[in-house]
């Protein structure tokens, strides 16, 4: 039985103007998107994208061709037919359109109010639920004025989700925003909407984002010139999984974080070959940075340290994480000296109660962090052949305490369940020497 799509178009032609000045914009387009799929439109400035996407979204009258939504048929369609589709559609623009007398809750809110039906408590509770599951839960009361744009552009996504529309349109949606900024909004809202079993479609002129897309539609002079699957289903789970694991790292169970981490690495082995590109790279260190949380909390220290043993004889690189979840500290040591230089070489599990007190102490990383270590637990991470891929160091049990046994072992057990990403990260690490290489 054929599943009948969330949108499709079918020869839809329209104009602007009147007599003389009437000028044709689309000619004769036609497509289906279906209900958790992610479309992506390109093409050039005065090429008809967003004139298609008000077409969809019930905001301009269809003048010819059959365009149906949610099963409702546009054409010839009354205000009242009109506005219902519009209520199951969230809009996504680039300029935000946020109220900028109301706080992010309260922008979140108007949302809902236009659906009526519901107590302001009830609303109060879903403005809070979708801004936190947006990364804003401690931002709920900022006025626009008080965010960044990013931040803005995540309480418009949270404005179209809460009503857990089946259409997302959204209209350069990260124009106004950097690299990281933008990259960020889209997984979320790929994140988010695959989780509702949305459709979207997305206006953009950002090549850097092309990769979320189930299938991409170009757009010159007003006619559809082309139509491709992009063939990544691997890599929209992948982001999505990677999402939910460092957005939501503190509250799962530990349970819940390794399934979600095994089913991370899974696709990136299901990949037959690990592409060596900054996208690539950028979720690798991400994953690595939720894993270091995730220890810190579990372990109830301060600080937590992951060095990423390197080929090249000499060197350790790390990330740290403090346990207040400051911003990373990014830190290179020699493999010589060092406790965890001892651990790279001897692969032995230390635990280390006064640490000025051991011979092995190298205050170095003390003195370029400006932190004081007072104890240590740290302990080798090892691939199926036993070789040392990476060093976990906690630092500072947390209540002038000092790890025990229960700690060793619990750490020594979470080392082993992720084992499998570094075993990747020195993989991809090979693939981009081997290239820089090949460029000399």
């Amino acid at each position: 039985m054929r599943i009948e799509p969330v949108i499709k178009v079918s020869k839809i032609n329209h104009y602007y103007g009147t007599g003389q000045l009437r000028k044709q914009i689309l000619f004769d387009i036609s497509t289906e998107i279906q209900a958790g799929e992610i479309v992506i439109v390109t093409g050039p400035s005065g090429s008809g994208k967003t004139t298609l996407l008000t077409l969809i979204g019930a905001l301009r009258s269809v003048q010819e061709g059959s365009l149906t939504v949610l099963g409702q048929q546009l054409n010839r369609a009354n205000n009242k037919l009109l506005e219902n589709v519009r209520k199951n559609i969230g809009f996504i623009f680039q300029s935000h359109n946020l109220l900028t007398s109301l706080t992010a809750s309260q922008n979140v809110q108007m949302s809902l109010a236009l659906h009526g039906g519901i107590s302001k408590r009830e609303a109060e509770r879903k403005a809070q639920a979708i801004l936190e599951m947006v990364g804003l839960g401690e931002r709920v009361n900022y006025y626009p004025n008080q965010m960044s744009g990013g931040q803005k552009q995540r309480v418009a996504i949270a404005r179209a989700l809460v009503t857990n529309p089946s259409v997302i349109l959204a209209d350069e949606p990260t124009a106004a925003l950097d690299k990281k900024s933008g990259r960020d909004v889209v997984e979320m809202l790929q994140y988010l909407a695959k989780q509702q079993d949305c459709a979207i479609l997305l206006v953009t002129h950002d090549n850097r984002i092309l990769d979320v897309a189930d299938r991409i539609i170009s757009l010159e002079d007003g006619f559809l010139t082309s139509s491709k699957n992009t063939s990544s289903n691997n890599s929209h789970r992948l982001a999505s999984l990677k999402w939910e694991l460092i957005n939501h790292v503190e509250d799962l169970s530990l349970k819940d974080f390794l399934s979600l981490l095994q089913q991370v690495t899974g696709e990136f082995q299901s990949f037959l070959i690990l592409i060596d590109n900054e996208a690539t790279r950028k979720c690798l260190e991400e994953i690595i940075e939720a894993i270091t949380l995730k220890i810190t909390h579990l372990l109830q220290a301060e600080r937590s340290t992951i060095f990423i043993v390197d080929d090249t004889p000499g060197n350790l690189w790390s990330k740290i994480v403090q346990s207040n979840r400051k911003k990373l500290l990014k830190v290179g040591i020699t493999a010589h000296f060092g406790i965890a230089a001892h651990v790279s070489a001897t692969r032995e599990c230390l635990n280390i109660p006064i640490a000025s007190q051991d011979y092995r102490y190298s205050p170095a990383i003390d003195e370029q962090t400006g932190y004081q270590t007072r104890n240590i637990l740290c302990l080798p991470i090892l691939n199926s052949q036993s070789k040392v891929l990476a060093i976990s160091q906690v630092l500072n049990k947390i209540g002038n305490n000092c790890f025990d046994r229960k700690d060793e072992q619990l750490l020594g057990e979470f080392s082993q369940q992720i084992s499998a990403i570094f075993d990747i990260w020195c993989h991809l690490q090979k693939l981009h020497k081997s290239s820089i290489t090949g460029k000399h």
